[in-house]
């Protein structure tokens, strides 16, 4: 008996010091501050900005990280995806030096109940297309009034570029241009026909296991796609099949460990995160498949530029071809990744930063009458 205590005593002895260090490991990967820039030669790169602040937004406080190897350079709010889901960790961990930064200064904001802007007192009745719309108005003002600028550029990814759209809609004024990366705009017909693209794939190549779990879903039931779907079968095999978030060597473990690894959030900042991006899905994805862009914003009065990977079905590529289509702006142009699904400013880094510019010179070189002009130019 006295044996067995001892025995049963060095293995909880063990397990508890195996998780005080694992503790004590996470602690030293969290250090909650963004490093600075670097050149190929590891020395820091001179005048670069790399800033994490928390202002009050909407009432509440908000993070942000400020990175620019140039505070003069023009201005880019990014909208992250999710919803609820920043992508400041995962962007740093795919980055060269050949980077955004070296052209813009880029404010990745941490979104209403997302990352470091997320609490657990959170009064989630906020969390409104509405008031998201006025919080990336007032963001907007911060960095207009932050570094001189009358007017600047929004970016959004995935859900940011559902929010980027109605931003623009209503407050055109404040942008130079629109950027949409993934662009959201007929979401639950994109979720049908990602649906349907993946069950005929699995049957062409007889996966009967992916086949099974699809037919546990009905796509024309009243909650599809429900949280089930979206959150096991439909992630696994999107990534699974490469039209997910990247098309080629992805796994949901790089996520984890990415975010794991980022050293501009703290500890605590992470397991917010990880709470701020359940509860942003619940709250939040319900505006984005149960709108229609081609029914309800069609008509801008700033220039509207979509990239888009042409193996995405997580927005649908397709999609997003005719709504650039439909639109109305005064200047309008596609541009299609040829190697990418849904995240082409990562998956082609350098194809992606040249666009940009191109993007940011043609929009410097516009004189001012052109700006309410409407052409259409369409890049494949």
């Amino acid at each position: 008996m006295e044996k067995a205590k001892k025995i049963i005593s060095i293995v909880l002895l063990s397990i508890a010091s195996f998780i005080v260090i694992g503790f004590i490991f996470l602690i030293s990967i969290s250090p909650g501050k963004i490093e600075p820039f670097r050149d190929k030669h590891g020395r820091f790169v001179a005048g670069s900005i790399f800033e994490k602040n928390i202002i009050e937004i909407g009432g509440i406080q908000q993070g942000l990280f400020i990175r620019s190897e140039n505070s003069k350079n023009p201005v880019i709010l990014y909208l992250h995806g999710g919803p609820g889901s920043p992508e400041l960790p995962f962007i740093v961990s795919n980055e060269s030096e050949e980077r955004l930064e070296k052209y813009f200064t880029v404010c990745y904001w941490d979104q209403r109940g997302a990352g470091i802007s997320y609490h657990k007192n959170l009064d989630v009745d906020s969390l409104t297309l509405e008031r998201m719309i006025e919080d990336t108005r007032e963001m907007t003002k911060f960095l207009r009034k932050r570094f001189g600028k009358e007017k600047i550029y929004l970016m959004g990814h995935s859900w940011g570029s559902y929010l980027g759209i109605k931003t623009i809609e209503k407050y055109p004024e404040y942008y130079l241009a629109y950027i949409g990366i993934g662009q959201v705009t007929d979401q639950l017909k994109s979720e049908i026909l990602a649906y349907d693209y993946m069950y005929q794939h699995a049957v062409d190549i007889k996966d009967e296991k992916a086949i099974n779990q699809l037919k546990r879903f009905n796509k024309s039931a009243p909650d599809f796609p429900s949280e089930d779907y979206l959150l096991t079968t439909r992630t696994r095999l999107m990534n699974k099949y490469g039209i997910g978030i990247m098309h080629k060597g992805f796994s949901m473990s790089t996520l984890v460990k990415d975010l794991l690894f980022f050293d501009g959030y703290s500890l605590y900042e992470k397991i917010k995160y990880v709470e701020g991006a359940a509860l942003s899905l619940k709250r939040i994805f319900p505006y984005v498949t149960s709108d229609n862009l081609f029914e309800t914003s069609t008509s801008f009065a700033v220039p509207v530029y979509i990239v888009h990977g042409k193996y995405d079905y997580q927005v649908s590529h397709a999609l997003a071809e005719k709504y650039m289509e439909l639109i109305e702006a005064p200047k309008k142009q596609f541009f299609t990744f040829e190697n990418s699904a849904h995240s082409p400013n990562l998956e082609e880094q350098e194809k992606f930063i040249g666009i940009i510019r191109q993007i940011a010179k043609e929009i410097e070189s516009l004189p001012a009458q052109e700006t309410t002009s409407q052409t259409d130019t369409h890049n494949r």
